[in-house]
Formats: C-alpha cells, structure tokens, sequence
C-alpha cells in the first residue's frame, strides 16, 4: 500500500510520560517511538529510515489530498494538536499524549500512545497505517485481531492496539470517510476496560490537568515564559521516572552535521548533563525531578568502586557496548545508526565535580522530603576524593575525544566545583575541619588551573594545561563560580572565543581537530553558555539580542536539538536535546527582568 512520505527534518513534535515517549511529525506521522522505555527497540524508526519499505517504522493519521497542516501543543502540557486540512477545505484533528497523571495514590504512566481523531470540517477521507516494527526495522509483526482490536506480536514484545475505527480498515490500510471521532489506544497487551473513547477521553482530560497543574508551580521568569515552561516540559520528559534517571536526548544517530559519521546514542544518562538538568529546573523551584535523580545517582556511586563512568543506562547498567544496525539507513540516509555508546570506558574527570554539583542542593534545600545527612556527605567525600587526586591527570575531556587524553581545564575546572562544594557542605553540616580541608584543595586546584590553564599568547583560558587551542567549555568558570565574571582573565577569554568560535550568534565547542576533523556545525548550549557569559560581564543588550536569535532557531514548537547550521539554521544532532533546552531557561532566568517591574 502506497503512503505518501517526505524527507525527514527536526520538525519534530515531543510527547511522553517520564516512561517513554514518542516524535511527531508536522503531517502527524509519529516516527519515533521506543519501547518499553527509552532506550528500548524503535517500535516506529521512520525518522532513521527503513530497512525495506519507507513506509515502515511509523503510525499515521493520513487525510486524503492534504495541502495544509499545524500542529502545537496544549499551553503547558506534553498534548500535541495536529491538524490537516485538504483541498477542500475539510480537515481533521489529531490529539496525542502519552496518559500521566496520579492514580490510586501512584503516577499512572504506562507504556502507551493516544491518539484522538475528530472531524473538524466536512466528512472528509482518512486512512490509518499502523506499521511497528522489531529488532530495528528488520521483523515485520505476526498481526492477529479481535473485535475492537488488533495485535502486534513482534520479538519478546506484543502491542496491543485498541480502537473504535474499524479494524478492517486498518488492517487494509483503506480509505473511509470520517463521520465521527474515533480513538487509537497503542500498548502492552493487556485486556482492555471500559469504552475505548470514553477511555482515551478521561485519559486526555486527566493528562492535560496533570501537566497544567505541574506547570503552575513553576517559578518562570517574567519574560519568555512559554519558551521557558516548553523547555521545562521537554526536560521533564527525559526523566525515566522509575529510576530517576534523565537522558541526554531522546534519539539515536542523527547526524551532528551532514554526512559527518557523527551520530551517537543519547539514550542513557549522562552524569554531567543530568547535572545541568537538575540545576536548570532547581532554579524554576522544581525540585521533584532532583529528588529522583538523587535516588539514581546514589546507587550510582555506592556501586561504583572509585571510579565513576561519564554515563549509565537507565537502569544503572554499566556496559553499553556500542553497536552499528547496518540495516537501517539512517536519517536522510546518511548513517551510521549505532546503540550504545562507547564513551562509558571512557575516563572523564569531570564527572565526579558533577555529582557533588548535582547532589550539593539536597544539603541546603528545606522543602525536600529527606534532605541529605551526614552519611551522604560521608559518601560524597569519597567522590572529592577522587576529584581532587585526578584534577591534573589526562582524560578524554567533556567532548568525549576517542584518541587523545589531555588535562583538560573543564575537567579540572569541575574537580575544583567538586572540592569547593564539599567545604560549603561541611560548613552546613558543622564540620569545620572538613571544610577546612576541602577549602584548602579547592584553593590547590584553583591556582593550578589559573597558573597553567592560561595562555599568554592567546590571552585566554585554553583547553588544555600548557594548551593552544580555544574550547568554549571554559565559559562555565563564571557560572560554576571559580572567577567573578568581571576578572579581567575571563573577559579577555570570552573575547578570544567569539573571535575564533562565533558564527553570529552561534558557536562551535573548539577550534582544534578532533577525530572526525573540525567541527560544521555550532553546538547549542555553547551559544547558550556565551549569552550567560555576556550577561555577567556587563554586555546584557548583547546577550538578549543573541538570546533572541538562538529562540528564533527553535523549531514550529519550541525545540531544539544538539547542534545547528549557522549558515542555513537547520537543526542537527540529538532530538530534542537536554543541554539546549537547559539554555533556554539559563538564558531567560538570567535575562528577565524582575516580576517587580510589572507587578
């Protein structure tokens, strides 16, 4: 059966319930999906491309002789609206949402798509394709069916799709006029109760007031509010709500820049970015989301033996041998699609600062439901430990380099946040020997970087100890608080970085070469870290125009991805991706003006 498809963008819509999640495309396709959770088997992998027929890998809604469509979502929630309209002038609406919301005293979260279907106008001609796939595109289902619904029995998994449209239709993939409002209830295999759209209905009802009401308690910055909840929502959602683990993006292998062979799986946690996660919805007053990743992250340390790998999956597991899956093509087939990802045998010395930085609020904050102790400091030492014996020692960096170890200054950089945050927590705590000690080690690292992070000839803080090359990951000494932005040393460097790094708004990480050549595109929250930098040296109009024009690349809804071509402003890298929306509401908490002035 044919269906028609177009070329695969970032135009991607994000909806979800902290258990999966799932990509829609503007045509309402959704062409993303994992399953039983985030790191699982792409039930539908059409963004990746097929491994036989295109239209594989994907759910669609299709309205027949569509020329138009839209698509947004609820006002603070992750309910997506699609709606097309043909030639003439009848159209549809489709509602998708992944159910959320509390049940018997518990989050009710399961595994599962909804998707409502409405008439908006005339009795217009759809057709439903509902084609997952297994084992990464290669095993077509077994499909049985009963009365209101069809069965997908694909490897070590079985979907069960409930509905009130015809189920012959679907299974033909034909063509029928749309006279009323149907549902489509995609999950496990479970005996369904109740009426399928009274069902999907109180669903719909319960999720949207679930999300509402999380984003009321937000405390959002006076200007660019709904940017701000947008990202606070996205980043909600890549928070494995079982164990408390967030994830860097939601995807796989797409590309950083064109036929680049940069394509890596985001699917796990990594420690440094969780940090900024944490710290970026802190600062929005919401803390639930650090109290469950503080749960992960304590399992995390308590089996880690010393040293700590950069990332886990999300059920703490600590291999994630990385793999290729040849037989998908990629997305707009530029591959390779690789799972897993090798950088957990890296050796990157941040990670431990990362902890201590992500754990250090638990110590001071009086709304948690158990703020840490004594014994979690006592834990956390051990980390300190390791930071401060590793601040000087080579590592692949935070840019995870395969074939070069370095000291690098951001890693040196978060050993010394690491030391500086235990004294602040042994005060807290009443142990003013230990602060004494850990001051005293914050103070050794902090002169070691000044005396040889710094280059002379560059007037810059550079990449490296005894280094030559600009990296921008030196930006987060004013915001990690190692310098007061108005050091003469850290403006000089923020300087020498839009010469080198800047194209316009955006900036690329670093000058140098890495293992794949110089980098095509800009990285997004670099820019970010730019306009925070801008911000605290006095540049505040510089900041908030640059502020402006980074918005201005998110996608129809309010997302972005990894890393952006400054020459086009198309969108590359993981979708969507936890650094970038950190820096929206970074960007925006640092650039609002105060609620005072309006009220």
């Amino acid at each position: 059966m044919h269906v028609h498809l177009r070329s695969p963008s970032l135009d991607l819509a994000l909806t979800g319930n902290c258990a999966i999640s799932s990509l829609i495309e503007q045509s309402g396709d959704i062409v993303w999906c994992c399953m039983p959770r985030f790191d699982g088997d792409p039930v539908f992998h059409a963004l990746l491309g097929s491994a036989s027929d295109p239209a594989d890998g994907r759910l669609s809604v299709q309205l027949e002789n569509t020329v138009r469509c839209e698509q947004a979502y609820v006002p603070g929630t992750a309910v997506v609206r699609t709606r097309l309209y043909d030639d003439a002038g009848q159209a549809i609406e489709l509602t998708d949402f992944c159910p959320r919301f509390w049940h018997h005293g518990r989050m009710f979260r399961p595994a599962q798509i909804v998707r409502r279907v409405r008439p908006l106008q005339g009795h217009p001609r759809v057709r439903i394709a509902v084609r997952p796939r297994g084992e990464w595109g290669t095993r077509a289902p077994e499909l049985t069916r009963g009365s209101n619904h069809l069965r997908y029995v694909l490897p070590g998994m079985t979907l069960r799709l409930n509905t009130s449209a015809p189920p012959t239709y679907i299974e033909a993939e034909r063509w029928f006029s749309l006279h009323a409002p149907f549902s489509l209830i995609l999950g496990p295999d479970e005996t369904f109760e109740g009426g399928i759209d009274q069902t999907a209905r109180d669903f719909e009802e319960q999720t949207t007031l679930h999300w509402q009401q999380w984003t009321r308690r937000l405390a959002v910055p006076l200007e660019w509010q709904e940017a701000v909840i947008r990202a606070a929502i996205t980043l909600k959602l890549c928070q494995f709500e079982e164990t408390g683990a967030i994830v860097a993006a939601m995807t796989t292998s797409l590309p950083e820049a064109p036929d680049s062979g940069r394509n890596w799986d985001y699917r796990f946690c990594w420690l440094r970015d969780a940090f900024f996660v944490v710290r970026a919805l802190n600062s929005l007053s919401e803390v639930g989301t650090m109290e469950d990743y503080l749960r992960w992250l304590q399992d995390v340390v308590r089996g880690a033996d010393g040293h700590v790998q950069p990332l886990y999956g999300i059920d703490l597991e600590r291999q994630l041998t990385e793999r290729i899956e040849a037989q998908l093509p990629g997305y707009r087939g530029m591959g390779p699609v690789r799972v897993g990802n090798q950088a957990f045998e890296h050796f990157q010395h941040d990670v431990y600062g990362n902890i201590v930085l992500g754990s250090s609020q638990a110590f001071h904050d009086h709304r948690l439901f158990r703020r840490a102790d004594a014994s979690d400091f006592a834990q956390l030492e051990l980390v300190g430990e390791r930071a401060f014996a590793l601040h000087d020692q080579p590592d692949a960096g935070m840019w995870e380099l395969r074939t070069r170890a370095r000291v690098h200054t951001s890693s040196s950089l978060m050993c010394w946040a690491a030391c500086d945050r235990l004294a602040k927590i042994a005060q807290v705590l009443q142990q003013p020997t230990r602060a004494s000690l850990w001051r005293e080690r914050a103070d050794l690292i902090r002169a070691r970087i000044l005396g040889e992070a710094w280059n002379e000839q560059r007037q810059a803080f550079v990449e490296s100890f005894g280094g030559q090359d600009l990296d921008a990951s030196v930006l987060l000494m004013a915001e990690v608080g190692f310098l007061p932005a108005s050091d003469p040393r850290f403006m000089s460097t923020v300087d020498a970085l839009e010469r080198t790094l800047c194209d316009g708004p955006f900036m690329r990480r670093y000058e140098g070469r890495d293992d794949f050549g110089k980098p095509e595109t800009a990285f997004n929250v670099c820019a970010f870290w730019r306009v925070d930098a801008l911000a605290r040296t006095g540049r505040r109009a510089e900041a908030r125009a640059a502020f402006e024009s980074l918005l201005a690349r998110r996608n129809h809804v309010g997302l972005l991805s990894e890393d952006l071509d400054p020459k086009t402003g198309e969108l590359w890298g993981n979708f969507p991706q936890t650094y970038s929306m950190v820096g929206i509401i970074n960007g925006a908490m640092q650039l609002s003006a105060p609620w005072a002035d309006a009220v």
